[in-house]
């Protein structure tokens, strides 16, 4: 439990020790996957692609694996998750696999009611609207992550040199949640708390990075050779907002990976504005949703961070000439950056033919 925007001990805090010897990224793995070598600002010569949501409804081996099990409690079987991650990377080819789970995942295991309702999205059984609410948050036990261990170890075992990225939804985006009790279009009383009384959202925030932190760690100490901190409603701040209010948190749950030389994504929607403020609080790349071109973002970025990008998740839908053309810019609109990975400006939606992924990861591979 946090109090007075602090915390007094954060389960890393213990002295940093490297990864371990049987880690992919140490062992030799996957150090040299293009998608590893991009992140860390090469240009291999084979340009990466991966899809936000590659895992999921859009694919039919997917819906039927599903049959019967609730949303979280698929995340939390990790004979299951293991298997829904690995199914885009055996159908499509693509360069990374990103761990099956869910945002809230954290929350639930910290023991928060927290349910996934179909159609709407994670929905809290009771909101947090109060400071005495914020202080009664209960501390995550490091033990409750033992099926994230445990599908990420299956998971990697069976990728042999393609990377698994490994994901947490970043401070901003779990305490509105929280507050708001499900999905907000505008975050309303998420900010209004962010101003009302800064004490208690200082300590929410932070209650909040410790839980990404903790997620974040847990994969990658199981064999994440990535990871990605996703802010899905951060395009609710403005950028002074976001640097004072929010990005000190982001930073906190970045910290939880500190003395671990693993690549570091940071995306988030609507944060064309803040992109240089997420880079800073700790990211080796930058994903851009698919408001700006990336030659944009990379100049906002001054030239020198790898991004990851952006095709709009609506073209997928449209003839593939269309679609091809599309797909062409964003890739050379790529090359400003010092290095670019393929993926698409969100993720991907459920009505998406999965033989379209396929085709664009060919067609980046081939150009």
């Amino acid at each position: 439990m946090c109090g007075g925007g602090q915390r007094s001990r954060r389960p890393w805090q213990d002295v940093p020790v490297p990864l371990p010897e049987q880690h992919p990224l140490v062992d030799g793995r996957t150090a040299s996957a293009p998608l590893i070598r991009a992140y860390r600002g090469d240009r291999p010569e084979r340009t990466p692609v991966w899809f936000m949501r590659q895992a999921g409804r859009s694919l039919p081996e997917y819906r039927e694996l599903r049959v019967g099990t609730a949303m979280l409690d698929a995340c939390l079987n990790p004979e299951l998750a293991s298997e829904i991650t690995l199914q885009p990377v055996r159908r499509h080819d693509v360069d990374a696999a990103i761990f099956f789970s869910d945002i809230v995942v954290p929350v639930k295991l910290a023991g928060v009611g927290v349910e996934i309702v179909p159609g709407r999205g994670p929905v809290l059984e009771n909101p947090i609207r109060t400071a005495s609410d914020i202080m009664s948050l209960p501390p995550l036990d490091p033990e409750s992550l033992a099926p994230i261990r445990e599908a990420v170890a299956r998971t990697v075992a069976e990728l042999g040199s393609t990377p698994l990225i490994g994901f947490a939804g970043a401070p901003f985006t779990l305490a509105s949640y929280l507050v708001e009790g499900g999905p907000s279009k505008d975050q309303l009383r998420a900010r209004s708390l962010m101003y009302s009384d800064p004490h208690s959202w200082a300590t929410l925030l932070n209650w909040c990075a410790d839980l990404a932190g903790a997620f974040l760690r847990a994969q990658v100490d199981a064999g994440a050779s990535a990871v990605q901190l996703f802010d899905s409603w951060v395009g609710a701040l403005s950028a002074r907002d976001y640097v004072r209010r929010v990005a000190p948190h982001s930073k906190r749950a970045f910290d939880a990976l500190r003395g671990y030389d693993v690549p570091r994504v940071h995306f988030g929607v609507g944060g064309g504005e803040l992109l240089a403020a997420m880079r800073d609080v700790g990211a080796d790349t930058v994903g851009v949703d698919w408001r700006i071109p990336l030659d944009e973002a990379n100049r906002r970025l001054g030239g020198t961070t790898p991004l990851q990008g952006n095709i709009d998740p609506a073209l997928l839908t449209v003839p593939w000439p269309t679609l091809e053309s599309h797909v062409r810019d964003v890739v050379d609109r790529g090359r400003d950056a010092p290095a670019h990975v393929v993926n698409l400006g969100h993720g991907v939606p459920p009505e998406t033919d999965p033989d379209v992924l396929t085709r664009i990861v060919q067609l980046v591979h081939s150009l």
